[in-house]
């Protein structure tokens, strides 16, 4: 083979691989040129019948006409590579000129907030922070808090009670209140006992300031020199910490609790404000009854204590000026993003 056809070889071969649009295109120029049969694996095949010298200058032709052809062949290939890529980026073009995109920013609910509240405010007191199951037994939801059979709050007005499984234990229910962590503590630990139980409660009961799930918040502090003044202490401090504001006078009027002897609504009203001047009933609370004391397995000749119990949503209401306790449930961010932090 002359430089003539070796040239014309080389020129066909650029034409060719110049026109090709895309990657399988241009491995069949590459094939057709380069491959087990192709045109210049053929020539460089046939060097052998050559003479000597010929066969040494034909060589060189052919090798320099492979290393051109395989030199076109990479210049397209990063071609058609440059030109894809371009295409993909004008497809997924950003108009850099637009307003970015905020990110979400989820926060805590104002109930967990007012949870977190409540805990720092008692810790910081020297009370612990007991939690336990919301499936209850009937002795600690009821017996153990002096609670008789025949009371009102253990009718399905008030509870839900859990259906009886095979092989389960009965007497199941839904836990009206926290009280029954009280219980529970109290019966592994030892006076002094100073626990708060905040968590859900449950009773059959639905409007603007009640929901058949709530949260509750119980304390009681057990000891043997423990008054209901230390009670009127503990928790104007409480308030007083919880609402950031010294101006909130505090009532107790008598009442009754099966689990407390005597026994008192706690009522708080502000000096200033939207609420000034209005008693606002927080909390229901008392001093121990002697019959609860020994259910814990304590002597109430020796020990004494008292008791409180406050709901979460109310505490939260007052505080962050909610007048309905339903909105707190209703997913509402427009309502939910106002606590985000």
């Amino acid at each position: 083979m002359d430089a003539s056809q070796t040239q014309a070889l080389v020129d066909e071969a650029a034409s060719l691989v110049a026109a090709c649009a895309d990657a399988n295109a241009l491995a069949n120029a590459k094939a057709r040129f380069l491959g087990r049969d192709g045109l210049l694996t053929q020539r460089m095949k046939s060097l052998g019948k050559l003479s000597g010298a010929d066969r040494a200058a034909a060589g060189r032709a052919l090798n320099e006409a492979k290393q051109r052809i395989e030199s076109l062949l990479e210049e397209r290939e990063a071609a058609i590579e440059a030109a894809l890529l371009d295409a993909r980026l004008s497809a997924e073009a950003m108009d850099v000129t637009l307003p970015g995109r905020s990110v979400s920013q989820g926060g805590l609910h104002p109930l967990t907030l007012t949870i977190a509240r409540v805990e720092e405010i008692f810790r910081s007191i020297g009370f612990d922070v007991a939690d336990g199951p919301e499936i209850e037994e009937d002795f600690f939801n009821f017996t153990a808090l002096n609670t008789p059979a025949d009371h009102p709050a253990r009718s399905m007005h008030d509870t839900f009670y859990v259906d009886p499984v095979p092989g389960a234990q009965p007497g199941l229910l839904l836990r009206t209140h926290t009280s029954p962590m009280q219980i529970r503590y109290a019966r592994s630990h030892r006076p002094p006992i100073r626990v708060i139980a905040p968590g859900k409660a449950y009773r059959v009961d639905s409007d603007a300031t009640h929901s058949p799930m709530f949260h509750q918040v119980e304390g009681l502090w057990v000891d043997d020199d423990i008054s209901l003044a230390d009670l009127k202490n503990v928790y104007a401090d409480f308030l007083a910490q919880f609402f950031e504001r010294d101006d909130i006078d505090l009532r107790f009027r008598p009442s009754y609790f099966p689990f407390t002897e005597p026994s008192a609504e706690i009522d708080m009203r502000f000096a200033d404000g939207p609420l000034a001047g209005r008693w606002l009933e927080v909390s229901g609370a008392g001093q121990v009854h002697p019959d609860v004391v020994r259910n814990i397995g304590l002597d109430p000749e020796r020990y004494i204590g008292f008791a409180f119990g406050s709901g979460i949503e109310r505490l939260a209401m007052l505080r962050y000026g909610v007048g309905d306790l339903r909105v707190f449930y209703e997913n509402d961010l427009r309502f939910l993003q106002q606590f985000g932090r």
